[in-house]
């Protein structure tokens, strides 16, 4: 009796995931036709915020804008000033299943825009140089196309628009770590996250990794302090720049002699500064630079040796030091099953020549915190365009995006979802 019931599951499951895989084809063509109806408002609507980028935490334009067009979409539940400038929403569909979230970011750079194009930037000195503007656009006509198709819906989708991914100023609060602080993953608490982000690969083409996929990233603030004296007597000080010189080479060292060679990881010392005339010995300098590492094991021990090194060295010369770790991010870990679960979705819409797998990047983000409380999946999205010459580098004066990539990114991730929960509403 017991076989017989099991049995009779099994196959019960089995004709449920044949039906839906029946299914799909005609719903696949439904969200490309809609994706494509909206390709002239996603274009118009990423040309706006391109127009009006704002920086982290001051994204009160734009948040204002996905919080009205959320709940023009008829989208339950939009709370706002979650983050600071974060919207949340959900849409529920009606049927039963899971809750899933995806997630775009929302502001720009303190970069100034170069390129010629009718959409130039409007704000001096601030500039969407990395695709978030392209990032809430698709998410917004995810939102649209999918609010129209709730019969199709087995659960629920979180949106959710961060503020501050690159980090909030100095002093106050931001990102993903703050959104999660105020609830963003919580009722409903999401079962696994989606996001993407653009890159300089041809639209149509997607790019991902299984496991680590970006780095960590730790922002480090060194000082060290020595003595001041004339620059004629440097015995009766302590030169802090000698010391500071000694302790940048002495650093490097840690990853050519004291890390596994195998383990990923970049220290970079990218601003010095000290002293106060060209005839005084220093008594103060101070540097900034970044950490990168894809193994958290790797992350604590290069941290502990650093400051190793650095209380050697200035002992050495009679000097001190202090040394903090701030605006970090973990390792960008894609979970190895949501990956293997996500790919057919992915070769279905795209094909499976245009999936592409490179070398994790040692750039951070910071959806990895999200990854730390529930399962995430972050792809990157094809913005570029051979052809034209269109290669787009994050965080310069000249990025800009293929914007047909608007349409892909809609449908992709609009599949994504829905495939996502009609998968795990079998299971319930």
């Amino acid at each position: 009796m017991r076989f017989r019931t099991v049995t009779a599951f099994a196959l019960s499951l089995t004709l449920s995931l044949s039906s839906l895989a029946g299914q799909r084809p005609a719903r696949d063509q439904q969200i490309a036709q809609a994706a494509e109806a909206l390709r002239a408002k996603l274009v118009e609507q990423r040309r706006d915020f391109h127009v009006h980028p704002e920086l982290s935490n001051r994204e009160e334009r734009t948040s204002r804008i996905v919080a009205e067009r959320l709940r023009a979409l008829g989208l339950d539940d939009v709370k706002t000033g979650v983050g600071k400038y974060g919207v949340v929403a959900l849409l529920k569909g009606l049927k039963p299943g899971p809750v899933v979230a995806v997630r775009a970011d929302m502001d720009a750079l303190p970069i100034q825009e170069t390129i010629d194009v009718p959409y130039k930037s409007q704000t001096p000195g601030v500039k969407h140089a990395c695709g978030h503007d392209a990032h809430t656009t698709i998410e917004l006509g995810v939102a649209e196309v999918l609010s129209k198709m709730r019969d199709q819906i087995s659960g629920s989708i979180k949106f959710i628009f961060q503020p501050a991914e690159e980090g909030a100023p100095q002093g106050e609060e931001g990102g993903a770590s703050f959104m999660i602080k105020e609830g963003a993953l919580e009722n409903p608490r999401p079962s696994v996250i989606f996001g993407l982000h653009t890159t300089g690969a041809d639209v149509g083409q997607i790019e991902y990794h299984s496991g680590p996929a970006m780095a960590s990233s730790d922002r480090i603030l060194i000082t060290i302090r020595g003595k001041k004296s004339h620059g004629a007597q440097p015995h009766m000080g302590i030169d802090a720049i000698v010391v500071a010189s000694e302790c940048v080479t002495a650093l490097q060292n840690i990853r050519s002699r004291r890390i596994d060679p195998l383990e990923p990881s970049v220290l970079t010392i990218g601003k010095i500064n000290g002293g106060d005339r060209f005839n005084i010995i220093a008594g103060e300098v101070k540097m900034e630079g970044t950490l990168r590492t894809m193994n958290e094991d790797v992350r604590k021990r290069f941290q502990e040796l650093m400051r190793q090194t650095l209380a050697s060295v200035t002992s050495a010369y009679g000097a001190s030091f202090d040394l903090e770790f701030d605006d970090s991010n973990p390792v960008t870990y894609n979970d190895p099953k949501l990956v293997e679960e996500t790919l057919p979705t992915l070769q279905r819409v795209l094909g499976e020549k245009n999936l592409l797998k490179p070398k994790p990047f040692m750039p951070a983000e910071d959806f990895s915190y999200y990854q730390k409380v529930v399962p995430g999946f972050f792809f990157f999205l094809g913005v570029g365009n051979s052809a034209k010459g269109l290669k787009p580098m994050w965080h310069t004066a000249e990025f800009d995006i293929d914007e047909e990539s608007l349409v892909v990114g809609v449908k992709v991730m609009s599949n994504v979802l829905l495939d996502y929960l009609e998968h795990h509403a079998t299971r319930q």
